[in-house]
C-alpha cells in the first residue's frame, strides 16, 4: 500500500480527533532513512516522522498503532506534559488510547539465525553471527560442530 503526502496528513489528522479530541496540524512525513523504529517524533520542530516500510510490509492496524504512539508524544509536548517514554503522563496517553508502546520488528529486518549442532552428543546452538567450526567445538562434550 502507498499513500501520498496530503493522505497522510490527512490521515494523521483524523487518528488525532478520533483517539485524542484534538486536530494534528503541524507537518507528517515518511523518513525512509529510519531504520529500527517506526516513527519518530521532533520536538524542535514539531515534526512527525514515519517509517514507510511499516505501511508496506505490516498491516495497517500496525501503522496506525505507530502514528498513535507518535501521536502522544506530540499532544503532550504541546500541552507542556512529560512526553519521553519514562514519563508517567505518556504511558497513562498510551494506555488511554490503546497505542502501543514498541513497534514489532519488520519482517525483512529480522535477524537470521545460524544453527550448530554437535556432531557426537547432537547439543544445538543457535546464534545470530556465523561462527568459525574449525575453531569451536561444543561445550558440553568437547566434540565437533557441524551447520545444519
Amino acid at each position: 500500500m502507498s499513500i501520498n503526502q496530503q493522505h497522510l496528513q490527512k490521515w494523521t489528522n483524523r487518528i488525532s480527533q478520533e483517539f485524542f479530541g484534538k486536530p494534528y496540524v503541524d507537518h507528517v512525513t515518511f523518513n525512509p532513512r529510519l531504520r529500527t523504529t517506526g516513527g519518530r517524533y521532533i520536538p524542535s520542530k514539531r515534526v512527525i516522522e514515519l517509517n514507510p516500510k511499516y505501511l508496506m510490509e505490516m498491516n495497517e492496524e500496525e501503522f496506525v498503532g505507530i502514528i498513535k504512539h507518535e501521536l502522544c508524544h506530540y499532544h503532550l509536548h504541546i500541552e507542556g506534559k512529560g512526553f519521553a517514554h519514562k514519563d508517567r503522563a505518556f504511558k497513562e496517553l498510551l494506555k488511554k488510547t490503546g497505542s502501543p508502546r514498541h513497534c514489532k520488528p519488520l519482517p525483512s529486518e529480522e535477524k537470521k539465525k545460524h544453527v550448530y549442532i554437535c556432531t557426537h552428543c547432537a547439543n544445538e546452538y543457535v546464534r545470530r553471527k556465523r561462527i568459525n567450526i574449525e575453531k569451536y567445538r561444543c561445550g558440553k562434550c568437547m566434540g565437533e560442530l557441524k551447520k545444519s
